[in-house]
């Protein structure tokens, strides 16, 4: 039977035709078998980081399965929430419940009759409940974007998560790097009972074999050339590469009856790449970090940009434009951001100087740490700025103007 492209490329759920093995450099052993040795130490919990869109959670779905996984985000994590109970609606499990007790009066002078009443109580059952259900199902709790997590409430799961693996509760807590996880790894009452695997970024060569195999599948010949333009357009996301290979393949109506046997046309391979940014929730997230911080009414001054017909843009603008800039990397040194902002402006007497370009990175980072998650796409640390989100960096380099 002929598969259906959305059948072989899954952006947003397990790809089971285009998984990807991959072994991590430092040890040489791959991550699905890291994480089943994790997951059959008992008394350890699992720490996973890695860069957004990597395939952290998909990793999980692989060794765990996914009628195995009850994941949680850590914005479900709120104050006034009960951990467990959150737990405990997820898997379906009732913890709350009335104890009912039929009580016998014995009638007396005055009320002669005999009466029964019933005397109802409410309880809520401990967390031992939970951890016996979770052992009874071999359940693993994944606990995705913990950073998101208030950071009080982060150490008071620590500390609960502590106690329940010495009972043989199986969990996994993922994070993004550059972020805080002291809950979690620099945790002295978590010492020696962790887990720890670090997710690198994809390499070139493993992004490539999604198409290469993807498109195999499909009948469909892609050259390794093609395939290398994806996989550097992907920004080490595998994610970001399903999107792209799925829109190409709806470009190209390969679940047509016309049978298409290579993919050869260039242009065809960037309108699938301008396709993919169309449902992407960045627009506002552009907007607001290009308006940078409230000025009070003072204009700000605008340069002219080179290769255009006298268009001008601030300096928050010309810093997105530079991120945007070739080549496509998650990490940016102040230097090369320097380096693409001069050879965005028009003249050298219009260059900008280290000083300027650091404090408006300094201040697009305030903008976004006082916003909301989908708003911190980077992160701009020790003269560095780090793409917390390739596909926001994708859609800054796609998006239609």
């Amino acid at each position: 039977m002929r598969l259906r492209s959305n059948e072989v490329f899954k952006p947003g759920t397990f790809p089971e035709y285009t998984y990807v093995y991959r072994k991590s450099s430092d040890f040489g052993f791959t991550y699905e078998l890291r994480l089943q040795q994790a997951l059959n130490t008992p008394g350890y919990l699992t720490s996973i980081i890695g860069p957004s869109k990597t395939g952290k959670t998909v990793l999980c779905e692989k060794v765990i399965g996914v009628k195995h996984a009850i994941s949680l985000t850590g914005s479900d994590l709120k104050h006034g929430l009960d951990f467990w109970e959150i737990i405990a609606k997820k898997v379906g499990l009732s913890i709350k419940g009335e104890y009912s007790e039929m009580i016998k009066i014995r009638g007396n002078e005055y009320t002669p009759e005999d009466k029964s009443v019933i005397n109802r109580e409410e309880y809520i059952s401990s967390k031992d409940k939970i951890i016996q259900h979770f052992k009874e199902n071999n359940l693993v709790l994944v606990l995705d974007d913990f950073h998101y997590a208030p950071e009080e409430l982060q150490l008071d799961i620590a500390y609960q998560l502590k106690d329940a693996i010495r009972r043989e509760f199986k969990a996994v807590v993922i994070s993004l790097p550059h972020r805080a996880d002291d809950a979690i790894r620099k945790n002295p009452d978590l010492s020696g009972r962790l887990s720890l695997i670090n997710i690198e970024p994809w390499q070139e060569i493993e992004l490539k074999e999604i198409a290469i195999i993807g498109f195999e599948k499909l009948g469909v010949q892609i050259s390794d050339d093609f395939a290398s333009k994806m996989a550097v357009e992907s920004l080490t996301s595998p994610q970001l590469m399903q999107s792209i290979c799925l829109n190409l393949s709806l470009i190209l109506n390969m679940d047509g009856d016309e049978e298409i046997k290579e993919i050869k046309d260039k242009e065809k391979l960037e309108e699938s790449y301008r396709f993919t940014t169309i449902n992407l929730p960045y627009k506002e997230v552009v907007k607001k970090l290009e308006s940078g911080p409230y000025t009070r009414g003072q204009k700000r001054k605008r340069y002219g940009l080179a290769n255009t017909n006298g268009e001008k843009a601030d300096i928050y603008s010309l810093l997105l434009k530079a991120i945007a800039e070739d080549p496509p990397i998650i990490s940016i040194s102040l230097e090369e951001i320097k380096k693409r902002v001069d050879r965005l402006t028009l003249t050298s007497q219009e260059r900008i100087d280290r000083k300027k370009i650091r404090d408006a990175c300094q201040k697009i980072h305030d903008i976004m740490l006082s916003s909301e998650s989908i708003y911190q796409v980077f992160e701009w640390k020790d003269n560095q700025i780090y793409i917390l989100d390739p596909l926001f960096l994708f859609y800054l380099r796609w998006r239609a103007h």
